[in-house]
């Protein structure tokens, strides 16, 4: 009932191992999810027979990958790997590393691994995303 929601265009967003579920819900509803970011997602990319980068080429709404540094749940292999994948997808996609951040840098609650300059970055980078695909003109 807000007059400034729009059903027809949604966004979403993933953290850790949801961040797969946003990846593949972008695929698997691609007439409705106009973006979704994942941010630090685990196993975006595995040699199941349903991982995420296997239906890759469906979506048609923006991605985005942000990825920190140091991540034993997603090392930098498997993110160059994923990143050359979705290269032949042809898709709307950015990948971001976050340097000197670790896996769960977002949350203050996260003590040490806590990193505010990575955590206010991803914020930018969420707001801005749904602000392109999500907002009518006014």
């Amino acid at each position: 009932t807000d007059p400034h929601a729009n059903v027809t265009k949604i966004g979403a967003v993933g953290y850790c191992m949801s961040g797969p579920f946003v990846f593949a819900a972008a695929s698997q509803f691609a007439d409705r999810i106009q973006c979704a970011a994942s941010i630090y997602g685990a196993n975006l990319m595995t040699k199941r027979d349903d991982s995420p980068h296997l239906s890759a080429n469906k979506i048609k709404g923006e991605m985005y990958f942000a990825c920190a540094e140091i991540d034993h749940y997603a090392p930098k292999e498997t993110i160059d790997a994923l990143d050359a994948h979705l290269k032949t997808c042809n898709i709307n996609y950015r990948i971001e590393w976050y340097p000197g951040a670790e896996h769960g840098f977002a949350f203050p609650d996260r003590g040490e691994i806590y990193h505010k300059p990575s955590a206010e970055r991803h914020w930018s980078r969420l707001f801005d995303l749904f602000q392109r695909n999500l907002r009518d003109g006014d």
